[in-house]
């Protein structure tokens, strides 16, 4: 028997979901057939499609707890339900800490951290009503696992999502799953402000195992294979979309025979670069 992803009739949100990974990971939930809302602060240019069924923008500023609330009870009252949650909006500038307000740090903290702890309450709100419960995904970053000069108060974020993900997970448990994507570094419509033009691109893929950088479908369909039934005994996972991660850099610095293997400029921070 074919293993598909199927997810006609089930209702997703996809916060910042409407440009870079956010509109992969809503176009991925299209195409296996759930209904998707996407809410952001900005309107975008061009809505997520896919399968020939378009995806619904809401505007909501998720820093707003009221509004989130709100947000969460018109889902509920319009679509009977809410099966999946991705919180995927979030990111930071780079600016070394020395560099920054204290008040800069603590946004970025409350973007990362305390917006999908927020949304996530809201969230459990409704799915806790349902017999089917649902499935929650915090979008991770690589950044949480190591050193992230230029962005550290995104990795400590990063890092206390995992957590929180992982005690939702036993707390939650049995009727909501939740789970954490690492990703590592994505190519959207923003790299090239990141990276340069695309030998620039190129160089920085190469200091990936898998030689390139992921492409938003690809997080899209991890997130679509979280939230169906074939991860039905998945939870409290870090499921790692990272292309095998960094080389480490003592193998390029030794003088030694390694055997060859990818080379390149040293691995650069990237800011996120979904809708904020």
């Amino acid at each position: 028997m074919a293993l598909t992803i199927d997810l006609s009739g089930r209702v997703a949100v996809v916060t910042g979901g409407t440009r870079g990974v956010g509109a992969g990971i809503t176009a991925a939930l299209l195409d296996a057939g759930a209904q998707v809302i996407a809410c952001a602060r900005r309107p975008p240019d061009r809505t997520p499609e896919a399968a020939g069924r378009t995806a619904r923008y809401i505007e909501l500023d998720l820093r707003d707890a009221d509004a989130v609330g709100a947000f969460f009870r018109r889902v509920r009252a319009e679509y009977g339900r809410l099966d999946v949650l991705v919180n995927n909006a979030g990111g930071t500038p780079y600016r070394l800490l020395a560099d920054s307000a204290p008040q800069q740090a603590a946004r970025v903290v409350e973007l990362n951290l305390i917006t999908p702890l927020t949304t996530s309450l809201a969230a459990r709100a409704v799915m806790a009503d349902q017999e089917s419960g649902g499935s929650i995904i915090m979008i991770g970053s690589v950044s949480g696992t190591r050193p992230s000069p230029g962005t550290a108060a995104y990795g400590a974020a990063k890092a206390g999502l995992d957590s929180l993900a992982r005690s939702m997970a036993v707390e939650w448990a049995p009727k909501i799953r939740v789970n954490t994507l690492t990703l590592g570094m994505v190519r959207t419509e923003l790299s090239h402000l990141h990276y340069g033009d695309e030998a620039g691109i190129a160089a920085v893929g190469r200091t990936v195992p898998l030689a390139r950088l992921a492409a938003p479908a690809e997080v899209g369909e991890a997130c679509a294979f979280l939230a169906s039934d074939l991860a039905g005994y998945v939870s409290g996972a870090s499921l790692l979309v990272h292309g095998g991660g960094e080389r480490p850099a003592f193998l390029d610095a030794s003088t030694a025979d390694t055997g060859g293997g990818p080379g390149g400029a040293p691995h650069p921070q990237q800011p996120v670069s979904n809708d904020r």
